[in-house]
């Protein structure tokens, strides 16, 4: 039996007063063999009297595998009192509809797309580093990688830190990502500045992702437009880009052994991080 929505009175003793009568709230299966009275779920005095939506297996005068999803205000409940009252809405059909809407948000959640979202480079091998302020490539994009986590809301985001470069493919597939995004910095001759993605020259998909992440970086950081460059297995980065089954893009909005490039990043990590977001946002919609 598929547990279902259901309206209800909160009462004392981890009972609720539903349409069909008085039952037993208890959080045992209905297939356990225990008693459902050794189970029964707690509720909490300050809400006992209050109206409450609640998920179970209804049979006869017990609620198995029961939830308190949300318990309604009193302007809520009094609210809702009144619909059922005017003959607005049944509860049977309100509980059917939020049943649905249930099924429906379930359904959303189980399609978002995964973003693996590597770290460049790893602790004790951080990359480039700037000689003015001693950042490095490794901890500038762990900090901005928690800033992109808590921007992106319809992706789910798996952060990835290496072991060994050699083994960062491997471990990338093992988590069977929609796409992949490595989070880097560029750096040269302390003069040159600018925005470009890399992506792996076969993979069409790749390229437009990384269309899409030049899209908003350069909008984002203001800097020359370096353009997205396809590499094969043998260029820097051809390795990670040739190796994982999804799509991979290697960012590199700026030059961090330049002064300005950076200044530039730190000045505002906050819209660097909403750039990312968007651009894994529209990225999930084509793989």
């Amino acid at each position: 039996m598929q547990k279902k929505i259901f309206l209800g009175t909160l009462e004392t003793d981890g009972y609720v007063k539903i349409e069909s009568g008085k039952v037993l709230l208890s959080t045992i299966s209905m297939q356990s063999v225990q008693s459902p009275k050794s189970a029964v779920l707690e509720v909490s005095a300050e809400d006992v009297g209050k109206t409450a939506l609640l998920r179970g297996e209804l049979s006869e005068d017990v609620l198995y595998a029961a939830e308190i999803v949300e318990v309604l205000s009193p302007v809520s409940s009094a609210l809702f009192d009144t619909l059922l009252d005017k003959g607005v809405v049944s509860l049977e059909e309100f509980t059917d509809k939020l049943s649905d809407m249930e099924s429906e948000v379930l359904q959303k959640q189980e399609k978002k797309r995964l973003c693996a979202l590597v770290i460049g480079h790893k602790k004790h091998s951080p990359g480039a580093v700037n000689a003015k302020t001693g950042l490095t490539e490794f901890d500038f994009n762990e900090d901005l990688a928690l800033h992109i986590e808590k921007k992106v809301e319809n992706v789910q985001i798996q952060r990835i830190y290496r072991r060994t470069y050699n083994e960062l493919p491997g471990d990338i597939n093992a988590l069977k990502p929609d796409f992949v995004v490595s989070l880097h910095c560029n750096a040269f001759n302390t003069q040159a500045s600018g925005t470009e993605v890399l992506y792996y020259h076969k993979s069409e998909k790749g390229k437009h992702i990384a269309t899409i992440f030049q899209k908003y970086l350069v909008a984002q950081m203001k800097l020359p437009d370096r353009g997205i460059k396809p590499k094969d297995s043998e260029d820097r980065g051809g390795y990670l880009l040739r190796n994982t089954n999804a799509p991979c893009i290697i960012a590199e909005p700026f030059f961090i052994d330049n002064d300005k490039d950076l200044d530039e990043a730190k000045e505002d990590i906050e819209g660097l991080a909403v750039a990312y977001a968007k651009a894994i946002e529209d990225a999930a919609q084509i793989v």
